[in-house]
């Protein structure tokens, strides 16, 4: 998947490079260049660790997977000062279904509950759903985690069982003309 450069009304989701990637590994002053955007001090995201960035490089280097893409969320808003990176979010094939996209995100603890990520998710659901063939989104997340389960569900997911990793629960969004 080509991830798309997507604008929302507070943020600029910026697709994922790898050069991107890479600053985001090795050189933080670079990765606020490449975004045109602040870095904060508490970056990286919680599950954005340094395995899970490695992944991710892999991922874009290999070409592996046609449907991973990453995203990295600018909160671009006067109000609070400019352009600030705040998430990260992103796109793979599921392990189980050909028809179905995995999608997955994290936001800076200072910046939850704001609406960020329900805004970045509704808007990236059209452009996973313009994919051919693609019929469903899949996430998981852990039961007690509220705020994660509220951006699922104001999205339209609904919840669909055990997830694939342990102690998770799978949220699904069917396309809504259930066509491909």
């Amino acid at each position: 998947m080509k991830p798309l450069h997507i604008r929302t009304e507070r943020l600029d989701l910026i697709p994922a490079t790898l050069e991107i990637l890479e600053a985001d590994r090795d050189d933080r002053q670079n990765l606020a260049r490449l975004l045109s955007a602040t870095v904060p001090g508490s970056w990286p995201p919680p599950l954005l660790d340094d395995e899970t960035l490695g992944a991710f490089i892999q991922m874009v280097s290999e070409k592996g997977d046609p449907l991973f893409a990453a995203w990295y969320w600018v909160l671009d808003d006067p109000a609070v000062g400019g352009r600030v990176l705040i998430g990260t979010g992103g796109t793979a094939s599921s392990p189980t279904a050909g028809d179905t996209v995995l999608v997955g995100y994290s936001v800076l603890d200072e910046f939850q509950g704001r609406g960020y990520a329900t805004e970045a998710i509704r808007h990236l659901i059209p452009a996973i759903f313009s994919l051919p063939n693609i019929r469903q989104i899949e996430a998981a997340t852990y039961p007690d985690l509220s705020a994660p389960i509220r951006v699922l569900e104001k999205n339209g997911f609904v919840r669909a069982g055990e997830g694939f990793e342990e102690g998770t629960v799978r949220y699904v969004l069917k396309k809504p003309d259930g066509s491909a």
